[in-house]
């Protein structure tokens, strides 16, 4: 239940660390989460203070931390949502982000059936134009970054079949976690309860998909420790969409000296051979939407994947009113790309070749310092610390053929050697100058250093430095024990990627990194009401964000895109959720985003080919940003049946493919089912769930490659599916 303040202020959450437990473990237990997400660049964990209560049908107040200290979400100014366990997992086959989070507002996930491609992400249509990855939002897995310096990012390491929650912060405050903030995705693994606990899963079901996942935990007074594997694979909806895919996460926490916690974390994933089915264009996705797209099969397009990555978050009491934390971490990323440029193009002496290899190291570390101050009977709550993020990329291009044979690794092209290093420090107060108000300030200094040396030709060197300065403020207002108000301001930039400044023109005859782009910067703005009671939970927002010298397609040929500033960009809309409780068994939830993306002045832009520059007028969509989107649920329980089910319908109105606004995907309504039952006795749980993924069966794109250069912007999504889950659990 949200439960009204104190007179003094705030109802001021303890750190979940420092709350009594029955022993030392289980101390540890519900420290852990915390620890791993106060690492200064992650989103911050939260736990649930309560479940959803026993069986009283109230729902559960939720504590996040968004400031780096654990506050109830309810009371501060910021917009930010949390997926809990149950939602993540319940009727889900837990392997795409795209299962849960459409009960998030302001939030875009698109599942692009294309697993050579991360999901099509955006936050307030920050992210949106992102043809593959993920850019212009932060990620983080349990407080270390999916996103590099350079800002783009990658998720697919991400590892639903362990993970405890995921946090989702829009709007301002997001700016204070450094460069493409147009958002925060936070994921945090769970922690081990008391006792030994072996799970084991299997999924299956339409388009040949099969999940086995094996999941050991382990929770004691010395050690608390949590490892999650999982082995995918599916043939997929169309022509040449096979994909695999391997996955392990381990979280260990250890309680040492006095109330200090250190928490390690590792995690892998491999995809070996990923088929790419490329886009569609209109005339193939009306003739035939299950197809591959043109010369996929010719070239077999194709992606291969590794990376490890490990950390360290260590979290210690300094005295009475000051607690560090300190992070490091460290990985590797290999990949492989094959793809479907025309050997005829590679003929230029000057193209980079129709095979892309990478190989990423990055390493990383953030130190804060929280001080919690009680001056004139006004808390005051200040954290202080700094970051650095270094990248290390080895980018060789080949050609896609040799001789007549296509489709394999040919002569070198291309071979460089690019690094990226960011220093931040930032600063954030938290102050309750009276019981009925909450003051929350920061500002971050970023410096970002790119550079690049050619090991293949004679090109010189380049390099650039982008710099910014960023302040935060919000402030709460509570107009009654179940209502809050808020207004907030902050103030963000995001820096061009190593792949925006891959190119300086697509024929090659201008070499070197296009370093004369400009990080886009951004001012936001949100208003915002907050009701809460025993049974019933509503947030609403309202945000105008103008951005100015945002990245756009300034021209696109042969596999190359080059980028260009643009003069101005405004985005302004509404966000609502809804969530409620009626009796002890039904939990409804609704989620509403209108929004407005559009240019506020033209440019040129030559996409696809072949064309002549065109101009865009001002008032133009921005690509991929629908207008409306709504997600309701309506979830059943019976537990002394053991059993559950859930609907769940998802509509959103089209989205432009590219800057010009000549094509679109049309709007969609598709709903899905869940139902399933659960045995219990001695210790042992059997679970079997049935799944049905768009019920009606309706024919629909759900995500479009943007500004693609041959006019395949189309991705399809299958009919109805049907899925059978098997869960055996022995604690």
């Amino acid at each position: 239940m949200l439960k009204p303040s104190r007179a003094a202020g705030f109802n001021d959450m303890p750190s979940i660390g420092r709350q009594s437990q029955h022993s030392r473990g289980a101390r540890a237990l519900a420290t852990l989460s915390i620890a791993a997400c106060m690492s200064g660049t992650s989103l911050a964990g939260a736990t649930e203070a309560a479940s959803a209560n026993g069986d009283t049908g109230e729902l559960a107040e939720i504590v996040v931390s968004a400031t780096r200290v654990p506050r109830r979400s309810f009371d501060l100014p910021v917009s930010i949502d949390r997926v809990d366990r149950q939602a993540l997992r319940e009727g889900q086959l837990t392997v795409n982000l795209s299962e849960s989070l459409d009960a998030v507002p302001g939030l875009s996930v698109e599942n692009r059936q294309n697993y050579a491609q991360d999901l099509q992400l955006s936050v307030r249509g920050f992210g949106a134009r992102s043809s593959f990855g993920v850019r212009g939002v932060r990620l983080y897995a349990d407080g270390i970054p999916g996103t590099m310096p350079d800002g783009q990012g990658q998720f697919s390491h991400f590892d639903l079949g362990s993970a405890d929650h995921v946090e989702v912060m829009r709007g301002p405050f997001s700016a204070l976690y450094g460069n493409s903030s147009g958002g925060v995705i936070s994921i945090f693994t769970e922690d081990a309860a008391p006792g030994t606990d072996v799970a084991g899963t299997l999924a299956a079901g339409g388009l040949g998909t099969r999940r086995y996942a094996l999941k050991v935990s382990e929770g004691a007074d010395a050690v608390n420790v949590v490892l999650d594997s999982a082995h995918f694979e599916t043939e997929g909806y169309r022509d040449h969409s096979r994909a695999e895919r391997n996955t392990a996460n381990l979280k260990i926490g250890v309680p040492i000296a006095g109330d200090s916690l250190l928490t390690l974390v590792a995690n892998g994933i491999e995809t070996p051979a990923i088929q790419d089915p490329l886009g569609l264009t209109r005339s193939q996705l009306t003739a035939d939407p299950d197809q591959a797209g043109t010369n996929a099969l010719a070239y077999n397009t194709r992606k291969s994947l590794e990376q490890e990555q490990a950390g360290a978050t260590l979290t210690t009491p300094i005295g009475a009113a000051d607690e560090l934390t300190a992070m490091v971490y460290g990985g590797h990323r290999r990949t492989t790309q094959f793809q479907a440029i025309l050997a005829s193009l590679e003929s230029n002496p000057l193209h980079p070749g129709g095979v892309i290899d990478l190989a990423r190291d990055y390493l990383g570390t953030d130190v804060h310092l929280t001080d919690r101050r009680t001056p004139g009977d006004a808390p005051l709550t200040t954290t202080v610390g700094a970051a650095y993020d270094s990248l290390d990329e080895a980018r060789r291009g080949f050609l896609n053929f040799i001789g007549s044979e296509l489709g394999v690794v040919g002569a070198l092209r291309r071979d460089e050697h690019n690094r990226v290093n960011a220093v931040d420090q930032y600063l954030q107060f938290e102050w309750d100058p009276g019981a009925r108000w909450r003051a929350l300030a920061g500002v971050r200094h970023s410096d970002i250093d790119v550079t690049s040396r050619d090991l293949f030709g004679s090109v010189p060197p380049s390099e650039v430095r982008y710099s910014a300065v960023d302040p935060v403020a919000g402030l709460t207002f509570r107009a009654s024990p179940g209502l809050n108000v808020y207004a907030s301001y902050g103030r963000g930039f995001e820096t061009p990627t190593l792949n925006d400044l891959a190119y300086r023109s697509t024929d090659g005859t201008l070499p070197g990194l296009n370093i004369g782009l400009k990080p886009a910067r951004s001012n936001n703005y949100e208003l915002g009401v907050k009701f809460g009671n025993a049974h019933l939970r509503v947030d609403l927002a309202g945000f105008y964000i103008t951005t100015r010298d945002e990245l756009a397609v300034q021209a696109n040929s042969g596999g190359r895109q080059v980028f260009e500033n643009i003069d101005k960009t405004e985005r302004r809309g509404a966000e609502l959720a809804l969530s409620g409780h009626w009796g002890p068994n039904l939990e409804a939830r609704l989620a509403y985003t209108f929004m407005r993306a559009l240019t506020d002045a033209p440019y040129q832009s030559c996409s696809p080919l072949p064309c002549t520059p065109v101009v865009i007028p001002a008032g133009s969509r921005l690509p991929a940003v629908p207008e409306n989107a709504v997600y309701a649920s309506l979830t059943w329980h019976v537990p002394r049946l053991g059993f559950a089910a859930g609907a769940e319908t998802t509509g959103r109105s089209q989205i432009y493919v590219d800057d010009r606004n000549s094509d679109a995907a049309g709007g969609f309504w598709t709903t899905n089912l869940h139902a399933g039952f659960t045995q219990r006795r001695d210790g042992l749980s059997l679970s079997e769930t049935l799944r049905i993924d768009n019920l009606a069966d309706r024919h629909y794109v759900d995500s479009v490659i943007v500004n693609e250069s041959n006019g395949r912007y189309f991705e399809p999504d299958p009919g109805r599916t049907v899925y059978l889950l098997l869960t055996v659990e022995y604690r």
